[in-house]
Order: structure tokens, then C-alpha cells, then sequence
């Protein structure tokens, strides 16, 4: 058996190899339409493109609560014409993306406009792509198998957390295998999207702390990695302070249009950041968490990190001092030692404050070495993480999750 430090090491090179070659991916921003009531100025921009038919592609709560009308009635009055696809749900499947491609064949539509969260850009990123690729979904799985170009894509995030707005990857689950895998492409970045803050206003207090906590995750783990640069730096440390001075507010006062506004930002920030530079261990368990348990994504993520810094903190003190500072917590004189301490008390602070759990309910003993198994080969081969965990190690870690006995 090859020795874990000898695995280590290998992991490195092949993260140095894949940093060395990021340059060369050329990843692009999509247009950017931001402040309140940039959802409509972006349907001005879709209609100035030629597009005459558009797959919508978004969920049945957000078409419920009317939260399209405004966006529909812009659309119809520039002759745009559109047809809705709702079918998206949490950890959006294969057989959701297939029945939404079905749906675009049918009504000959051209292009696509996601509207919602991260479940329902990602799904419609794998619509557009599997609308101009033969190749089956799960075989988009990894970096760079889209072939060819995807259908013109267009998003509106009504959540501040994955910034999939801007990211090149799209999650998708599999039931049939309880697996969850990532399609990673510079091509599935949306051509433009609109940070629109006045629909993010009517969101209810849980989804927005866990999304919330998503993006902060995002910023956390590009900041920590191996993988970073300067503009990565720049970005995460922008999304840290916005987060934290923004989340909170938008919490309890939904209605703060600022703080949406301060928020989507952040979680836009976030994701480019993440985009260069990856995640980690976190992301590597919250992806198993929700393909075993369908636990949301966001609350997977906010219940992980702090146990994944305390972990990596001997590896990356530094770093996580310098995000305690910009999250306002240096009075002066502290050591970086305590700095980082400091920065994972407040993220364990906040999740106690917005109700967060810190164990995983639906979290079963008899998952563990597969969740291990799965996290870990998600884990070493796209993240470069600070610090490595070997299997033994990380089905401990996993442990501290299990349920409390009753």
C-alpha cells in the first residue's frame, strides 16, 4: 500500500499542474446587469440579441408566488416569445435537465433564461448543453468534456449563495447511483446575468442565512486553497467583509433591499473567486450530503465548515487571520494564531444565531466509508485543499456529524 504522505505528494503536483494550466482555460464573467430592477434590463438585452423564442428555465414556488410576472410581461412586450419550464428541483437530476431539453426541442426554443437559484441555473447550463452535444449527461462528468458550444444562457439568481451565475460548473445528481457529480466547462458561464436585489427581498430567513453561508463557504475554501492568485484573493476578501456585514441584516430584515443587493454581490464575488481557484473538504461533503440525504446544499455547507477549519487551520493560521480582519474582528495586538480562532468562533456564532444545526439529522453510520470514498476522490482531484485528511481521518471527521443519540 503506497503511504499517504507519498499520496500527498502526488496530489500537489497534480493541483500544481492544474493551476499552471488554469490560465489557459480563459475564464470569462458574463455581462453583468446589477442593482433593483436589472431582471428587466436584462430581458431588454436578450431581446436586442435576436432571440424570439426562450426556454425559462426555474422552479414551480418561484412561478406560484409570481415572482416571473414582471420579467414575462417585459419579454412579451419586446415580442419575445417564451415557454416555462418549473420542473426544477433541490440538487436538480438527470431526468430533470432531459424532460427541460425535451420541453426547448418541442417548442423550437433558441436560447435560455434561468431564473432562481443555484438548482435552477446549473439545471439549465446542462439543458443548454446537452441541447448542442449528443453525448449523455453523465458523461459531461469532469472538466472540459462539453464539446461543443451550449444554446445562448442567460440567469437572474434569486438567492444569494452559489454564484452559478458566474461559475463554470453545473452539479447534478444521479439517484439511480446516489451520486452527484460536477460538469466543469468555461463554456457553461451565462452570457450575461442580472444581480437584481428587489427579488431576493420576499425570500424567508432560512434560505437566505443557508445561502448566505453558502457563499461565504465559497469565499472561505478559494481564499484557503492552494490553488489561489491575487485577483482570487482580492475577490474572496471582497465577498468575506460583504458577507459579513450584510448577511445578518438580510436575515432578519428581508426587506433591506441594500443588503440583498450587498449580498448578491458578495455571492457573484464568491463565485468568481471559487471559479479559478476551487473548494475543498467542505464542498466535497456537502455534495455527498445532498446526493444521500437531499440535504440543501447551503445548510450542508454551513454545517461543515467550521469542523473543515478547524481542521485546516495548522496549514493556513495566515489565511484565516487575515479573513477575521477584513470580517472586522482585529482589535489589535491579536496573533494570527488567534485570529484564526477568532474567524471560526464567528462562523460558528452565526450559524447558532440564524438556526443552523451542527449535526447532519439523516447522517447514517452505515454511509460513512462510501461518503469517504466518494468525498475523497471529488476532494483530490479537483480541490487543493491547505491541509490533507487520509480516509481513516476523514470517516472520524464525518462521525462528529452522526446524530445526537436520543
Amino acid at each position: 500500500m503506497i503511504p499517504f504522505s507519498i499520496k500527498v505528494f502526488f496530489f500537489k503536483i497534480w493541483q500544481f499542474l492544474l493551476k499552471i494550466s488554469t490560465p489557459l482555460l480563459r475564464f470569462r464573467t458574463p455581462e453583468l446587469f446589477s442593482g433593483p430592477g436589472s431582471s428587466l434590463v436584462l430581458c431588454e438585452h436578450i431581446a436586442k440579441t435576436g432571440v424570439t423564442n426562450l426556454l425559462i428555465v426555474t422552479d414551480a414556488m418561484l412561478v406560484k408566488i409570481g415572482l416571473l410576472k414582471p420579467m414575462q410581461e417585459k419579454l412579451t412586450q419586446l415580442g419575445v416569445g417564451y415557454v416555462v419550464y418549473d420542473g426544477v428541483l433541490p440538487n436538480p437530476t438527470i431526468e430533470q435537465i432531459e424532460t427541460g431539453l425535451t420541453m426547448l426541442k418541442s417548442k423550437g426554443c433558441t436560447a435560455i433564461l434561468a431564473i432562481g437559484g443555484g438548482s435552477s441555473i446549473d439545471a439549465a447550463k446542462v439543458i443548454a448543453a446537452r441541447a448542442k452535444n449528443p453525448h449523455k449527461v453523465v458523461h459531461m462528468a469532469g472538466l472540459m468534456r462539453v464539446f461543443f458550444k451550449p444554446l445562448p444562457l442567460y440567469a437572474v439568481p434569486t438567492t444569494a449563495g452559489t454564484g452559478s451565475e458566474v461559475t463554470i460548473a453545473a452539479v447534478v445528481s444521479d439517484p439511480s447511483t446516489t451520486r452527484k457529480f460536477a460538469i466543469m466547462d468555461p463554456c457553461l458561464v451565462p452570457l450575461a446575468a442580472a444581480l437584481d436585489g428587489a427579488l431576493m427581498t420576499g425570500l424567508p430567513a432560512p434560505i437566505t442565512a443557508a445561502t448566505g453561508m453558502d457563499a461565504l463557504t465559497h469565499a472561505v475554501e478559494a481564499y484557503i486553497s492552494r490553488n489561489r492568485t491575487e485577483m482570487t484573493d482580492r475577490e474572496a476578501l471582497d465577498a468575506t467583509q460583504l458577507i459579513m456585514e450584510n448577511l445578518a441584516e438580510a436575515v432578519n430584515n428581508g426587506g433591506n433591499v441594500e443588503a440583498r443587493q450587498n449580498m448578491a454581490l458578495a455571492s457573484f464575488k464568491a463565485g468568481v473567486a471559487f471559479t479559478t481557484a476551487g473548494v475543498g473538504y467542505v464542498h466535497a461533503i456537502a455534495h455527498n450530503l445532498g446526493a444521500y440525504y437531499h440535504v440543501p446544499h447551503g445548510l450542508a455547507n454551513a454545517i461543515v465548515l467550521p469542523r473543515v477549519l478547524d481542521f485546516s487551520k495548522p496549514d493556513c493560521t495566515d489565511r484565516l487571520a487575515r479573513l477575521a480582519e477584513v470580517s472586522g474582528l482585529k482589535n489589535g495586538g491579536e496573533s494570527d494564531e488567534q485570529l484564526a480562532a477568532a474567524f471560526i468562533a464567528k462562523v460558528r456564532t452565526m450559524n447558532a444565531a440564524f438556526g443552523i444545526p451542527t449535526q447532519v439529522e439523516k447522517l447514517k453510520e452505515s454511509d460513512i466509508v462510501a461518503i469517504t470514498d466518494k468525498a475523497l476522490s471529488e476532494a483530490h482531484m479537483f480541490y487543493a485543499v491547505p491541509r490533507y485528511m487520509d480516509a481513516p481521518e476523514f470517516q472520524g471527521f464525518l462521525r462528529q456529524m452522526l446524530p445526537t443519540p436520543a
